[in-house]
Formats: structure tokens, C-alpha cells, sequence
């Protein structure tokens, strides 16, 4: 068993200042494999006193910003060699399957970090505008940053925050989840190696109310939250009495539209990864299927077929690809969703229980069910679990109908022979992002939700904005001199 007795703090690793602890425990095994220390309010204030002493240090607040990225760039280099460590730690912290984690987690994590190395250095950080006066536009750091991390993607969700952040100057107090919290300290290894300026990262552990602490901590300029929609209502609530800025990434329950001229093979193929990838403990799962009338059958016996085709079990193996629910308690929490979907009158195809052959662990068998409407709560909650819901619709204005008729607005998938007809689709849809033929999000593109999938986007140029503060200095009526006199970043793109 691991026994891990320091948090990051300052450049160094630091002593706790309690003797708390939080257990580790394998979704397999269901054993300890480690131990962390759980934050006090006395570490988050040691950790934001170092994250604000970054933003003055002229080590970091103060550096030219090719010395910033080529920092940042060096840490990109340290990361990606620790590849094989970060999902070691995944699948031993959170049960993600070995033959998934690279693809999902790992690799998307390493190009965020390098897009965003990239991005920077054309980012107009100054521009001169030019209108009845002339004004310069600076970007600058929001500052002191606090970004709290789920469980379910702790190495890439922890980059979507943390690259955009570097490279924009401002300082993180990272707070990992205290199921997942192994990962970090690959993490903190990588910035060790890398030589970030102390302050700059600092990595912590904490439960819900030093969690909070952190949130309102009066030195944080910024909170940027994935989690549940539940968890990001209270951010909100917490972060609006103090008009702090803040991001949200939340929950989903997004629907895959398959339409009549749809190629069901390759649908079903897509659908694989799309609605069970991580045991379906995705945001972004496509856990509603919507089949039309004229197929459904068709549909609903090509889906079970390919859930029971699933292989579940031990993470560790390389053939796996679903392993376990991260915890009992989530576990129980999607047994409890399934009881209530035969309960509401669905039709449980496949699945619905615990795989046989598996004397520990929180497994549940990938799931579907048929025969359900819009108002039944497995279709209207996010299970997070293994479950989809197949449900029937007349015509496409019927599908878009069912599709939109969510508190939830994350993601989704239209699935057609005709581009051009899902693009139609795609247009009306209420959520964040959309796939046609495909699901997933590319770095470029912002990602985010509607409604109660969150504010604010992740990713893309619009991902660095979220760590962005603008100022505007009006120049004088009469002023005639040279850009250059004002800014090198002006000359050269003038």
C-alpha cells in the first residue's frame, strides 16, 4: 500500500498540518492500495499564500511571456514521459480500464497541454484598437485560480483547467477529488522535474467543507469546477456572494439520434466507446438512445447485442473495457437507478446486476433498457453508470422534441447517411456540443453545457479566455508616437 504524506505546496513537498487521512480504495479489490492527507482550512490558506505570491514574484507574475511558455513547454516534455505512471494510477485509483486509459485520458491530456503552449504564442495578449480615440487591450492573468477536480477524468480534466491557466500566468491551487487523487502525484512529479517557479501549482486533497473553504477563500480570483450539477449550483451560490469568477463543466444526459438511413453497424460500433467508455461515468455519455418507430426493434436488439458484448472486469487486464463504478456508493446509486427503470414500467433487455465471476468489486453489467418515455427518471437523471435508455420516436421534429426535452443540455450525436441532413439536426439541438457520426470533443472547439450542464467553456481559444482578465488604457487624443514605444506585442503585429 501506498502511504503518501505531502501535499505540493509553494515548490515544495510539504508536511500536512493534520493528521487526517483519506483511504484510497480499489473499485476492484476493494481494498485500501493508499493513503493521501486530507487538507485543513491551515493548508489551503499555505497554498493560496503561495499562489499569490507567485502572481507578484517577478519568477512568474512578473516573467516576459516566451520565458512563460517555454517554462510551460518544458513541463509539457516532463508530463508526457510520466504517460505510463498517470494511468497506472487511473486505473488503480478510480477502476479506469488500462485498454482505455491512454486513449481517453492520458493522450487527450498531453495534447491539451501542447495545444495550448501553442496557442499562446499568438494570443493577442495586447492589441491597439483603434476607434474615435485609440486604446490598448491588454490580457491579462485573472490571478489566483482554485480548480476543483472530479473523479471521474482526473488527468484530463485537471489539464483543461491547469494548461490554459499556465499559460496565461495565472498561479492554481489544484484540489483533486478523494476518490482520484493518485494522479496528482504523477503531476506533482512533472512540475518537480520541470522546475515551475515555486507557487505556481500547488496540489491538495480535501473534503466538501475545505473544499468550500477554498472556493470563498478571499486571495481566490477564480473557481474553474467539473462535477455534478448539484455540486456546481452551490459554487455558484458561493462564488455569487463574493462576485468571484467562475466556470462550470457539470453533468449530461445526452442523446444519441439514430435516424432511418443510418448505417446500423457502424452506429452501434460508435455507440461502444459513446455510451459505456469509463463505465459510462462520463459527462458527455450518450445515455439516451433515440431510434425511430420504424426500427426501434432493430435498434434496441443491436445495442444489447453489442452491450453484452462488452468485456467487463479487472481494470488491470488489457482486454477489459468496462471495469468497475468507482465506489460502492456509486454503485448502489446505479443499481438503485435500474430498480427505479423497471419500477416506472421499462423493459430491462440486458444486463441490470452485478457481473458473475467477479467475487469483489463494483461492477455493474453494461445495461439497456427499452419501452422508455421521456418522463421516466432513468431517462431523465444522469444515472452516471452503465445504462442507456432506448426510446422511440415518430419523425425527426419528434426526435429533436425528445432530445431537447432535458434539464440538461452537455452533448449529443446525430446518426445518418445525409451530412447535410444532420447538420440540420445538429443546428436545433439545445446543448453545448454535437457530433454527426461521431462523439467527442476536439481541442480546438470550446466544449461546454446549456441549462444545467454548466457555464462558461473548456478547450479552444475560448478555454484561455476563462483564465483572462481585460484591461483597457485609453491613449491620449494628441499622442503620435510609435507603437513600439507602448508595446513589443503591438509592433509586431502591426
Amino acid at each position: 500500500m501506498k502511504a503518501f504524506d505531502y501535499f505540493y505546496i509553494d515548490g515544495r513537498r510539504t508536511s500536512p498540518t493534520t493528521d487526517e487521512i483519506i483511504e484510497v480504495i480499489s473499485s476492484h479489490s476493494e481494498q485500501v492500495v493508499a493513503t493521501v492527507p486530507a487538507a485543513a482550512r491551515s493548508d489551503i490558506d499555505a497554498a493560496v499564500r503561495a499562489a499569490k505570491s507567485a502572481m507578484a514574484s517577478p519568477d512568474w507574475g512578473g516573467l516576459e511571456i516566451a520565458r512563460r511558455l517555454a517554462i510551460v513547454e518544458r513541463f509539457a516534455d516532463e508530463y508526457a514521459k510520466l504517460a505510463a505512471d498517470l494511468g497506472s494510477a487511473m486505473t488503480e485509483e478510480m477502476g479506469c480500464a488500462a485498454s482505455m486509459v491512454r486513449m481517453l485520458h492520458i493522450d487527450p491530456a498531453v495534447r491539451a497541454l501542447r495545444y495550448y503552449v501553442s496557442l499562446a504564442k499568438d494570443f493577442p495578449f495586447e492589441e491597439l484598437r483603434k476607434g474615435a480615440r485609440s486604446t490598448i487591450v491588454l490580457r491579462r492573468p485573472v490571478g489566483v485560480v482554485a480548480a476543483v477536480i472530479p473523479w471521474n477524468g482526473p488527468v484530463f480534466l485537471t489539464m483543461l483547467k491547469l494548461a490554459p491557466a499556465l499559460v496565461s500566468g495565472c498561479a492554481m491551487i489544484l484540489k483533486a477529488s478523494p476518490e482520484a487523487p493518485l494522479s496528482s502525484y504523477v503531476l506533482v512529479r512533472a512540475a518537480e522535474a520541470a522546475g515551475l517557479p515555486n507557487g505556481v501549482l500547488n496540489v491538495l486533497t480535501a473534503d466538501r467543507d475545505v473544499s468550500e473553504y477554498l472556493v470563498t477563500h478571499p486571495d481566490v480570483q477564480k473557481v474553474s469546477f467539473t462535477g455534478s450539477s448539484l455540486a456546481g449550483k452551490r459554487i455558484a451560490q458561493l462564488c455569487g456572494n463574493d462576485l468571484k469568477r467562475f466556470n462550470l463543466e457539470l453533468g449530461g444526459k445526452s442523446a444519441a439520434i439514430i435516424l432511418d438511413d443510418a448505417d446500423l453497424d457502424t452506429t452501434v460500433n460508435t455507440l461502444r466507446l459513446a455510451a459505456f467508455a469509463n463505465s459510462g461515468q462520463v459527462c458527455t455519455a450518450r445515455s439516451r438512445i433515440l431510434a425511430p418507430q420504424s426500427r426501434y426493434d432493430e435498434v434496441v436488439d443491436a445495442v444489447a447485442k453489442m452491450a453484452d458484448s462488452l468485456r467487463v472486469g479487472d481494470p488491470s487486464d488489457p482486454t477489459t473495457e468496462v471495469g468497475p463504478l468507482v465506489s460502492k456508493r456509486q454503485r448502489d446509486v446505479v443499481l438503485d437507478y435500474i430498480q427505479i427503470g423497471k419500477a416506472e414500467g421499462a423493459r430491462l433487455v440486458t444486463g441490470g446486476r452485478a457481473p458473475s465471476g467477479l467475487p469483489t468489486g463494483y461492477y455493474v453489467q453494461p445495461t439497456v433498457f427499452a419501452d422508455v418515455t421521456s418522463a421516466m427518471r432513468i431517462a431523465r437523471e444522469e444515472i452516471f453508470g452503465p445504462v442507456v435508455s432506448v426510446i422511440g420516436y415518430d419523425d425527426e421534429d419528434d426526435a429533436i422534441r425528445i432530445a431537447n426535452d432535458s434539464a440538461f443540455g452537455l452533448s449529443g450525436s446525430v446518426f445518418t447517411g445525409d451530412v447535410a441532413r444532420g447538420m440540420r439536426i445538429a443546428r436545433r439541438i439545445e446543448s453545448g456540443t454535437f457530433g454527426i457520426n461521431t462523439f467527442g470533443n476536439d481541442i480546438c472547439a470550446p466544449m461546454g453545457g446549456v441549462k444545467l450542464s454548466g457555464v462558461g467553456r473548456e478547450m479552444g481559444p475560448e478555454g484561455l479566455e476563462n483564465f483572462i482578465e481585460y484591461r483597457s488604457i485609453l491613449l491620449p487624443p494628441d499622442y503620435e508616437g510609435a507603437p513600439s514605444e507602448l508595446s513589443p506585442f503591438i509592433a509586431a503585429a502591426t
